[in-house]
């Protein structure tokens, strides 16, 4: 093979350069999706058509900088972010890394679907310091805020849909395998095939029956129409078909990927995380009667010790 494969040896040691770069890109994004009508206004005015001026308009009430234009739309920091994004993405997946939990063989090339799912987990720990947020004001300070709900729909969306690509690169999607295992490895091929071309095939299917309203959606920046007024429909729809594109893009290059790998017989055991296992198992003991044994049968030993 001319592309080889990242294997156990490439695992991650929890550095903080592994932590850096999502959490850049995660904040550079977030201001440039924010901030996106100051792109699309600059170099796309006449994408907006008629829209223009009621586009430009909002912008202008939702720019959160406030700084002068250097050119069309954009501000200093706009212009930053547009030329920091595309560097943090690409030593972000220089740098990732396989966690011990993670499927064990991938491509350099799978790292891109692995790092979007590393910035989905920043998404997650935002979601959450969101939602304390809320529950903190809202019911110690009695003071509610009005965009914490719409924010967290709008994370909530961006993770759903980021996970989704990483679940596709992990295998870890739902399969049933109760026919799949039985079979000989050219008919499991066969099933792989027939599956990556459906994917491939409802991929194409919404990309080209959505796209004209997703676009339509984001050249006119639509908004969610509540009191934070988050702009919802202008920036899910068009990831919709971007991820879901990628998602098809992955199931192949997994179809390439698998194609010689040894037929692999699936059980309950496959749930269970082996490195997590021997971690306990250090804690516990061997024997299982370690201090932090908490058994049925330990509890009753030292019940019957205390007795004696």
């Amino acid at each position: 093979m001319a592309e080889t494969r990242d294997h156990a040896t490439d695992v991650s040691n929890g550095s903080l350069i592994e932590w850096v770069f999502p959490m850049a890109f995660t904040f550079v994004a977030a201001w440039m999706v924010w901030h996106f009508p100051a792109y699309t206004l600059t170099f796309f005015p006449w994408e907006a058509g008629s829209q223009l001026d009621q586009t430009s308009a909002l912008f202008r009430r939702r720019d959160v900088s406030e700084l002068p234009y250097l050119f069309g739309f954009v501000d200093i920091i706009d212009l930053l972010c547009l030329i920091a994004l595309p560097i943090l993405f690409f030593f972000g997946v220089k740098t990732v890394r396989r966690a011990g939990m993670e499927f064990p063989d991938w491509r350099p090339i799978d790292k891109m679907a692995v790092f979007i799912g590393r910035v989905t987990m920043m998404l997650v720990v935002l979601l959450l310091s969101v939602m304390l947020y809320e529950v903190f004001v809202r019911y110690v300070l009695e003071a509610p805020t009005l965009w914490a709900n719409e924010l967290s729909l709008w994370l909530a969306g961006y993770v759903f849909l980021g996970a989704g690509l990483y679940a596709m690169q992990q295998r870890s999607h739902i399969r049933i395998f109760l026919l799949y295992d039985v079979c000989p490895r050219w008919l499991q091929r066969v099933f792989d095939s027939v599956s990556t071309l459906l994917i491939v095939i409802f991929a194409f299917a919404l990309v080209y029956g959505g796209y004209g309203e997703a676009l339509d959606k984001m050249w006119r920046w639509e908004t969610f129409g509540t009191a934070f007024d988050p702009p919802i429909p202008a920036t899910i729809k068009p990831t919709v078909l971007v991820i879901v594109s990628l998602v098809a893009v992955q199931a192949v290059l997994n179809l390439i990927s698998d194609w010689n790998a040894e037929p692999v017989k699936h059980t309950a055991a496959d749930d269970i995380d082996e490195e997590e296992l021997a971690r306990l198992r250090a804690q516990v003991g061997d024997e299982g009667v370690g201090d932090l044994d908490v058994t049925r049968g330990s509890i009753q030993g030292n019940q019957k010790k205390d007795e004696g």
